[in-house]
């Protein structure tokens, strides 16, 4: 971002962004807790978030990890023994609304695991690579993966544990599942669901939390 400040504390649409994540999880009927993932130090950060905008729903803070992988790890490790499905949501994507996070959660119930998703629309080209196109590639079975990425647990705990024994590295839920042979279905995002990851993303996102494109 070229931003001194944690980009999940950057504002828009009147509140920070991680605020507006927390607050469709805390709106959520599907959701009974919430667990946050954050950074050393940053707790305080966080409590003050809950206490500024009246965050009601049972959470608790972890500290996160080296890796996306060993954050998650740490958060399955303080859900609540009863949990039987998880939804695990990026901080900064803060449109996931109530129905794409049901939406997840149902499908993760009677399938195992589940991931909002949207079909890739652009053109796909494979390089050399270098600079130089190699092939073109068939979009019509791409997607791109977002989050919420939902699992029953005991589906991710297994996951994770093989990622662990055999000490690889993956970007995202959904690829552990692969590595143990679990089917993951699709659950189309049918609005933007976008990630802040540029400062170009910022005026978009904030277009949408407005309600923009609805």
């Amino acid at each position: 971002m070229g931003s001194s400040m944690d980009k999940l504390f950057l504002e828009a649409a009147g509140r920070p962004i991680v605020a507006h994540t927390w607050a469709h999880f805390d709106a959520a009927s599907c959701v009974d807790e919430i667990v946050i993932v954050v950074r050393d130090g940053m707790q305080g950060d966080f409590e003050e978030l809950a206490r500024q905008f009246d965050f009601k729903k049972t959470h608790r803070f972890v500290v996160g990890g080296a890796e996306r992988q060993d954050s998650v790890w740490n958060g399955l490790s303080a859900i609540s023994p009863q949990a039987e499905i998880v939804a695990i949501q990026d901080g900064a994507r803060p449109c996931a609304d109530e129905s794409l996070i049901a939406a997840t959660i149902a499908a993760a119930r009677a399938t195992g695991a589940a991931v909002a998703a949207q079909r890739v629309t652009d053109t796909i080209k494979e390089s050399d690579g270098g600079n130089r196109i190699a092939r073109n590639v068939d979009r019509s079975r791409l997607w791109s993966m977002q989050t919420p990425q939902t699992f029953r647990v005991e589906v991710i705990r297994g996951a994770l544990v093989a990622v662990r024994e055999r000490r690889l590295h993956v970007t995202d839920d959904t690829a552990a599942c692969e590595l143990i042979g679990q089917s993951v279905e699709l659950v189309e995002a049918t609005v933007p669901n976008p990630k802040v990851t540029t400062p170009a993303d910022l005026p978009y996102i904030e277009w949408l939390l407005q309600g923009g494109g609805r």
